[in-house]
């Protein structure tokens, strides 16, 4: 999905997250929600669009990244939502003072596995003040040799595997885009291990 005008990709990882709030749209009114490296923002739009209270986020190292959300917002006519500079592992004031959240989105934030543990560092930290939150993101498969399971079980963390059958995000064609197909896509939902957000 190319916007030529403004020059923006969305990650075949950003449709199927897309798919699965569509699919769940009636759970979205009034909940708030912070996406995460959100670049284009496609899962926080729909969220937005949906009666959800969206708040985006992406790299403070980044300002191209949050140009890229501001602009999605415009373009959507969200020009309300609030976009702000968080880095993974790094807590900084814009991350201690965020207001409450129900559902953090993440799509493709799973790329580059020197990142893991940060994200996943930011993760247990919103989620400690958060308990009934949860993380709800996709990533493509790249390797065979990476798996965030250590990762977990170290911050007390479980996750759930979401079939993409299940939101019927297991088509060649998805939103009139034919790119989720020829990638290997998954999703879960991340929440503390001893809390009962189910």
């Amino acid at each position: 999905v190319l916007d030529s005008q403004y020059g923006m990709y969305v990650w075949p990882c950003a449709v199927v997250l897309a798919q699965y709030l569509w699919a769940h749209r009636r759970s979205l009114p009034g909940k708030r929600v912070l996406e995460i490296g959100a670049g284009v923002s496609l899962p926080g739009v729909v969220a937005a669009r949906c009666g959800s209270q969206v708040i985006l986020s992406d790299s403070e190292e980044l300002p191209q990244c949050l140009q890229s959300c501001r602009s999605s917002c415009l373009m959507n006519h969200l020009p309300h939502v609030p976009v702000l500079g968080l880095t993974w592992g790094r807590v900084s004031p814009e991350l201690l003072s965020l207001a409450p959240i129900d559902i953090i989105l993440g799509s493709d934030v799973f790329f580059d596995p020197k990142d893991f543990e940060d994200i996943l560092t930011t993760i247990y930290f919103l989620l400690e003040k958060n308990p009934h939150a949860q993380f709800w993101t996709t990533y493509q498969v790249r390797s065979a040799d990476w798996s965030i399971e250590a990762l977990l079980y170290k911050w007390k963390l479980k996750s759930i595997h979401v079939p993409l059958h299940s939101f019927g995000a297991d088509k060649e064609h998805l939103a009139s885009s034919s790119l989720p197909g020829r990638h290997t896509i998954e999703m879960m939902i991340i929440s503390l291990a001893q809390s009962d957000g189910t």
